[in-house]
């Protein structure tokens, strides 16, 4: 059984008993990615009703600022998430050139956790007194960067999940059994798809109006139209010849993300008649659709000018943590030696990978401490610094997602949502478009060059 000497030691002997078969490498990953978790969990209760009185002691916290009990959840998710940037932020380029395990900044990387965790404490309650001044404007404006890069690395891996989905199902349809296997395969196509139209009728209904909202209906019209010539263009003979993997599931993975990224976009807009909350659009559905004339009519509330109460919490929220934490724990397990996540994690050797996949845990003597086997001995299997690097990434992405990209106005008494955060996300959604159609035709744009 571990014991606790183990957190200052290596990955190797953490989680040996959960992960019997698994290598330092993978351990380590899996750490990372529960540290980052953990750190969400802590954002997410910053945000509970009835933390704003709690956070409202700590000293010169709100200080100078108006409405402090609206903006103390806001800012205390921000501080959050800055201790965890800086500590991977740090830790990337700490780990620049790594090479193998035998490098010693690979021990740091691998072991010392009581250590590791004890400086994110530190970095997070020190965060806490950090002077507002630019501070959050500042964070701001980084972590909208940040976030935009985080998503495209999203994509990066539903498009390496998407493939490996095909590959495997029709591996079993060649196996035997290829009518049951095709089934399936067209039926999670149709499913996506499915999908991906209900969201745009639902787009056009509760989202435009005849009068209004131009801005959303042309990001609805453009991304639906792009995405229906992608569709197409991962089915065109020359497109399978050069890029036999390229798919309609992989089209309806990445469809079904770009209706969500337009959501998310259109959830930020500041005209409310642009952007009905969610309780706003069930009411709309559960209303009845016709009124008998011996019925007084209800007539729906129209919101007043002026501020409203923050929502923290809604349903773009909910699905971007859901998203985040499913693309955090393919990245930290996925292996395989022809992954584009490995391409993305600037992997060095193919071997290695391979490696990791077999053998099993090795068994310690009794007494004494199990570790999981180094399989970086000859190089190691991802990049350390693009892997601290991606989750620096994933912290700010978790930090505007926490705060649905809300910025103060310039005296910090209020906090709404602008159209440079629209602009952020619909740009993503073409950028993600942008770059999956180049995975399509990048082979035959480039025919002398590998891009299995």
């Amino acid at each position: 059984m571990c014991k606790i000497p183990c957190l200052c030691s290596g990955a190797s002997c953490l989680l040996c008993r959960c992960c019997p078969n698994s290598k330092n490498s993978t351990v380590t990953r899996l750490i990372y990615a529960f540290l980052l978790l953990l750190s969400t969990i802590v954002a997410c209760i910053m945000l509970a009703p009835g933390m704003e009185m709690q956070l409202k002691k700590v000293p010169g916290f709100c200080d100078k600022v108006v409405h402090c009990e609206e903006l103390v959840g806001y800012r205390a998710v921000y501080r959050v998430s800055f201790a965890m940037a800086v500590f991977f932020f740090l830790f990337s380029l700490i780990m620049i050139q790594v090479k193998s395990s035998k490098d010693p900044r690979a021990s740091v990387h691998n072991g010392f956790w009581f250590f590791k965790i004890a400086a994110i404490v530190g970095i997070m309650v020190g965060a806490f007194y950090i002077p507002e001044g630019p501070f959050t404007t500042a964070l701001f404006a980084i972590g909208t960067c940040g976030a935009f890069c985080f998503i495209l690395i999203q994509l990066v891996l539903l498009v390496d999940f998407a493939h490996s989905w095909n590959e495997s199902w029709v591996e079993r349809m060649e196996e035997g059994n290829s009518k049951c296997w095709y089934a399936a395969l067209l039926a999670c196509t149709g499913l996506f798809y499915t999908l991906s139209f209900i969201a745009v009728v639902l787009f056009y209904v509760f989202y435009t109006k005849p009068d209004a909202c131009t801005e959303n209906k042309f990001f609805i019209s453009f991304n639906m139209l792009v995405c229906i010539a992608v569709s197409i263009i991962s089915v065109l003979p020359k497109v399978q010849e050069h890029q036999p993997r390229s798919g309609l599931l992989q089209s309806s993975i990445i469809t079904l993300y770009t209706m969500y990224l337009t959501w998310s976009a259109m959830s930020n807009e500041p005209e409310r008649i642009c952007n009905p909350s969610l309780l706003n659009i069930i009411s709309q559905i559960a209303a009845p659709t016709s009124i008998p004339a011996n019925v007084t009519a209800i007539v729906p509330v129209v919101p007043t000018p002026g501020p409203q109460k923050l929502q923290w919490w809604d349903a773009q929220s909910v699905v971007g943590l859901t998203v985040f934490v499913l693309c955090l724990l393919y990245s930290s397990i996925r292996s395989s030696n022809n992954s584009q996540v490995n391409k993305l994690t600037l992997s060095t050797s193919d071997s290695v990978i391979l490696d990791d996949t077999t053998g099993t845990g090795s068994d310690g003597e009794d007494g004494e401490i199990r570790r999981v086997p180094d399989n970086e001995k000859d190089g190691v299997q991802y990049s350390y610094a693009f892997f601290h690097f991606m989750l620096f990434l994933a912290s700010l992405y978790i930090m505007m997602t926490l705060t649905n990209w809300y910025s103060p106005d310039a005296e910090f008494k209020t906090l709404t949502s602008k159209w440079p955060a629209v602009w952020v996300k619909i740009s993503s959604s073409w950028v993600c478009l942008l770059l999956y159609l180049w995975t399509l035709v990048a082979p035959l744009v480039l025919p002398n060059r590998d891009f299995n």
